[in-house]
């Protein structure tokens, strides 16, 4: 069997990968009276006299809602809210296991921005924090900036875990190569949100050096070519990307956008790029080939053509870029510091804190593996003290 086999057979005998359980015995009156009637009354009234107080009192100080509509689901599209649940049921392993946070998946049966932030806006007294998931774009980005306000941390993974996780293997690539992060040359290909959402990352200023962007030189190609000031096809959000992409206003495709490139980013589709392509980039360029389940360029095809590292979104190649190294320890440092939402600051300690994860990077270890339990440990701390010496 291959592994999809083998994954449906799990599934079945599992029926489903969660369960609800008690942290004590309830096991006679006197239990009965402390957890429920009459007891409970006391925690509540508590809370009513003092709100920061349910922290203290419930779930809500380690519990993460993770919701999705079902519009992106990884590479699989616009597959509804019924087929999403083993997504959000997998997300909520992910959370327990690496950070020891209760992940809920909850999955919404509408599409709709408005419904969708009027349900998260009226569940959220529950959770700590709010993990949008597979939300498609551009909808995500609206859903997710309407909700920055509502008093806990909400964070669209598919955008912002995956920027995260880029850049971290991108200060080590700089660590390895001796090349200067200010003077890299990146291209991006794909514009959904992971596209969007690391332009965005690449190319707003870095808190520590507020007067320098962290590249100079970003080009984000779509589906039509890369995007440019002259194209009369862009939506709003496109629009906006140019004031931080683009500098030389370059048209064409995205193989004339990867000439003298240092840096490949594909969140796009398969088998896009060749050897030949490769040979086109910069020495020694680092390809960071993210489509899944088959990459824009695979690994041995990358290095025949002269690429120093390759990373990929498989857990069968070295140097796999998963979004696990980057949300288990956020969500934890942020809750921890009971941080009412997310920032950049933490987002660029959550790089640094995964790029330090290897203490002598190499290009076949770029960025620690997706199983090392140390690195949710480390992004929650510097998360946290971000956090909690910051004004958010």
């Amino acid at each position: 069997m291959d592994v999809f086999e083998k994954a449906l057979v799990l599934h079945s005998q599992l029926v489903g990968k969660l369960s609800v359980e008690n942290k004590m015995e309830l096991s006679s009156k006197e239990d009965l009276s402390l957890v429920y009637s009459p007891g409970v009354a006391a925690p509540c009234e508590e809370i009513h006299k003092d709100p920061s107080k349910v922290y203290d009192y419930t779930i809500k100080g380690n519990t993460v809602g993770i919701i999705s509509d079902g519009s992106a689901v990884l590479g699989l599209g616009n597959i509804g809210a019924l087929a999403a649940i083993p997504v959000m049921e997998g997300k909520a392993m992910l959370f327990k296991r690496f950070a020891g946070i209760n992940g809920f998946p909850i999955c919404l049966q509408t599409q709709d921005t408005e419904e969708i932030i009027s349900i998260i806006k009226n569940i959220a007294p529950v959770f700590g924090g709010i993990n949008l998931e597979d939300i498609a774009s551009p909808r995500c980005f609206e859903i997710e900036e309407r909700l920055q306000n509502i008093g806990i941390p909400v964070f669209h993974d598919d955008q912002h875990g995956t920027a995260i996780v880029v850049l971290a293997a991108m200060i080590n690539y700089c660590k390895i190569t001796g090349k200067s992060m200010s003077d890299l040359k990146i291209v991006i290909n794909g514009a959904g949100a992971a596209g969007i959402a690391i332009s965005r990352f690449l190319g707003k200023k870095d808190p520590n050096t507020p007067n320098q962007q962290i590249v100079k030189e970003l080009t984000l190609c779509d589906s039509m070519g890369i995007i440019h000031k002259n194209r009369t096809d862009l939506n709003g959000v496109k629009l906006d990307l140019l004031n931080y992409t683009n500098p030389r206003n370059l048209e064409g495709s995205v193989f004339e956008a990867i000439l003298d490139a240092d840096v490949f980013i594909g969140v796009s589709k398969a088998d896009l790029l060749d050897r030949n392509d490769i040979r086109t980039m910069a020495k020694d360029p680092f390809i960071l080939a993210l489509a899944n389940p088959i990459p824009e360029i695979f690994p041995d095809e990358a290095f025949a053509g002269g690429a120093f590292a390759v990373g990929t979104g498989r857990s069968d190649f070295p140097n796999q870029v998963n979004n696990v190294l980057a949300f288990p320890g956020i969500f934890l440092g942020a809750i921890q510091a009971r941080a009412p939402r997310i920032t950049l600051a933490m987002k660029f300690a959550a790089a640094e804190a995964i790029a330090a994860g290897i203490s002598h990077p190499t290009k076949d270890q770029i960025i620690p593996p997706v199983m090392d339990e140390s690195i949710a440990i480390k992004v929650a701390d510097a998360v946290r003290n971000i956090a909690l010496n910051s004004q958010v």
